[in-house]
């Protein structure tokens, strides 16, 4: 219930229901008014820019129509200008081409003289080369005999060569020969490295065996043997076989045969006081001291275990070298007394030409004082003649008119 005015007015009323919602949608109505005026002088503001540029840009458009005229007349000026100069161009193309076309008439002409006196020439110059080329070719054919008569002899040789290798293949294929071989080039080696008198070759120990080569080291270490007889059969087997067994059975061969060797060095050429605590085992080949150190390693660990060193041609030449030092040093310490004795003599030496030294350059002070007098006396005579030739007696120091000798009358 609501009272106005004095009257109370139910709310389940039909009539005051109708009546709050009239109200109610005309406050709505009048609110909805105010803001789309609101939003009118919004637009309008928002518009007053927008209109300015647009009469800015029909301003523009007006000029751009303006300067549409102006290119439309420029055009047509380009238009005639072009079609004038184009006449010009096409009369003057057509004097230049014909005058072109006389040249080029007057140039075929010339072309077609040069031409023919060309081929003349030509003709002749073919038929002089033809004539050399014959001389040449029978050169050239004598030559070429000559050079199949070299290449025959080659031929020869190349099937002497292949007879030489044929018969080292021989040698190495005997277990002496073969030895002999190792043995040959351990002596090269050896003779190259180290002087004549601290090796022997052949030389026999006191149990009977015979080294390849003894070299005579001071102690320690002693006198330490190199052996060369390498077998290589068993790794001519290896790097020849064909099929896996055949392999297996020549790297368990291989492996027999070296470890075999390695021991009978060991206890062939290893003896208590009277050789080195070692000795080495030469291979004759840089390939199978590869191989067995690529492939063979236990076998390299076992020959250090026993003391034997093995060495290739590179590796023992600088084995050698070592031993050649310890050599040197040890010859050394043996003349350690001469070569005192000698330094001793040197110092005595060093200090007498030390006083000779001072003698002389005490000389040589004196003769360079008796030369800068000697210097200082021809410069004075020099002078002294100079005045004579000029007749500069005036010049006289005076106590020097005494020694003048006076000219006497001359009697009528």
């Amino acid at each position: 219930m609501i009272e106005i005015a004095g009257t109370e007015y139910s709310l389940n009323d039909p009539m005051v229901m109708a009546s709050l919602i009239g109200v109610a949608v005309t406050f709505l109505i009048l609110v909805l008014l105010f803001l789309a005026l609101r939003a009118a002088n919004r637009s309008a503001r928002n518009i007053e820019p927008l209109t300015r540029q647009m009469v800015q840009l029909g301003q523009h458009v007006q000029q751009l129509g303006q300067g549409q005229e102006q290119l439309r007349g420029g055009l047509q000026h380009v238009s005639d200008t072009q079609a004038t100069a184009q006449v010009q161009v096409i009369q003057t193309v057509e004097a230049r081409l014909s005058s072109v076309q006389q040249q080029m008439n007057d140039r075929l002409a010339d072309n077609a003289m040069k031409s023919t006196r060309a081929l003349a020439e030509m003709q002749e110059r073919m038929k002089e080369s033809l004539h050399g080329s014959s001389k040449q070719t029978a050169t050239s054919l004598t030559q070429l005999q000559e050079r199949l008569a070299a290449i025959d002899k080659a031929q020869d040789n190349i099937t002497k060569l292949s007879g030489d290798v044929l018969s080292l293949q021989d040698i190495l294929s005997n277990k002496q020969t073969r030895g002999a071989f190792g043995e040959i080039q351990l002596n090269d080696i050896v003779s190259k490295a180290l002087p004549a008198d601290s090796f022997r070759l052949q030389a026999t120990l006191s149990n009977g065996r015979r080294a390849d080569c003894l070299i005579n080291l001071p102690n320690p270490p002693g006198p330490i043997v190199i052996d060369s007889k390498f077998p290589l059969e068993a790794y001519e087997a290896l790097i020849g076989s064909s099929s896996d067994a055949e392999f297996k059975s020549a790297v368990q061969m291989f492996r027999t045969t070296v470890r075999k060797h390695i021991t009978d060095i060991s206890e062939k050429y290893i003896l208590d006081g009277e050789t080195a605590d070692g000795a080495l085992m030469f291979l004759p080949s840089e390939a199978v001291y590869a191989e067995l150190h690529a492939k063979f390693p236990e076998l390299v660990q076992e020959s250090f275990s026993k003391r034997v060193w093995i060495v290739s041609p590179t590796t023992c030449m600088a084995t050698l070298n070592t031993m050649r030092a310890i050599l040197k040093d040890a010859r050394m310490r043996e003349q350690a007394g001469a070569i005192r004795k000698e330094l001793g003599m040197l110092h005595k030496d060093v200090e007498r030409l030390g006083e000779r030294v001072t003698n002389l350059d005490r000389h040589f002070g004196q003769a360079a004082k008796d030369i800068s007098d000697i210097k200082i006396s021809a410069e004075k005579a020099g002078r002294r003649a100079q005045r004579l030739d000029n007749f500069d007696f005036e010049e006289l120091v005076p106590e020097d008119h005494n020694n003048v000798v006076p000219l006497g009358k001359t009697e009528v």
